[in-house]
């Protein structure tokens, strides 16, 4: 049994939602952020070091991938980082919404998997710590604006000859992007001049495993 460390408004969202594609069994233990900080709660340090989500335990130890065991797992393998839970899952669900068949196909599909998060977070990220500094955030936050603009056209030119990330068919891939698209349509300037990225989100949001998602995890403020 794989059970979800769950934090209300983050990257977990994206586990649950691979879970209920891949249709394994999984149970979600779901935490609030702190309402003043909106850090997640210090509970979630006594399933990994790092208290942050996503995390996952394999009870069952199911996979065969390597995975390592945190000092604060509770009886099962413990695996933090979205990437790494992804890659986990697809491995124990024998390749499935994995890299495709073809070569260049293999090769967008893992560029966008780790680019989620390697390239396209951090500015989304710093954008956050600017707005919550108010003035004294200003300066910098044109320029970030700028530098998350330059990714989001990228990425619109990617789409402008295929369906999905990796290729024709969805993936993992698109589970990992998903998350840092949607926070740019909250906050970073992704609108309708982008009409190729609107249509993928919506089209994954209308996925009915995303929407099984959003019962088992409970509100989202992205979807």
């Amino acid at each position: 049994m794989i059970v979800v460390h769950h934090l209300e408004n983050s990257r977990s969202q994206r586990i649950l939602w691979l879970l209920e594609e891949l249709g394994m069994d999984y149970e979600v233990r779901r935490y609030d952020r702190d309402p003043q900080t909106m850090r997640a709660p210090r509970e979630l340090a006594s399933v990994h070091p790092l208290g942050k989500a996503p995390v996952i335990e394999d009870t069952g130890s199911a996979s065969g991938a390597a995975a390592g065991s945190g000092p604060g797992a509770t009886g099962g393998r413990v695996i933090a980082e979205t990437g790494a839970i992804v890659e986990y899952l697809i491995d124990a669900a024998e390749g499935r919404l994995g890299p495709p068949a073809n070569r260049e196909a293999v090769l967008r599909y893992r560029q966008f998997l780790h680019y989620a998060e390697g390239s396209l977070m951090p500015p989304l990220f710093g954008l956050l710590v600017t707005t919550r500094l108010g003035l004294l955030g200003r300066p910098a936050r044109g320029q970030i604006l700028a530098m998350i603009g330059q990714h989001l056209d990228w990425l619109e030119s990617e789409l402008g000859d295929r369906a999905w990330f990796a290729g024709d068919e969805f993936s993992a891939a698109d589970i990992m992007m998903s998350f840092p698209l949607e926070i740019s349509r909250s906050r970073a300037g992704l609108g309708d001049d982008r009409p190729n990225l609107i249509d993928w989100l919506e089209r994954i949001h209308a996925r009915p495993a995303f929407a099984a998602a959003l019962q088992k995890g409970g509100p989202y403020a992205y979807a």
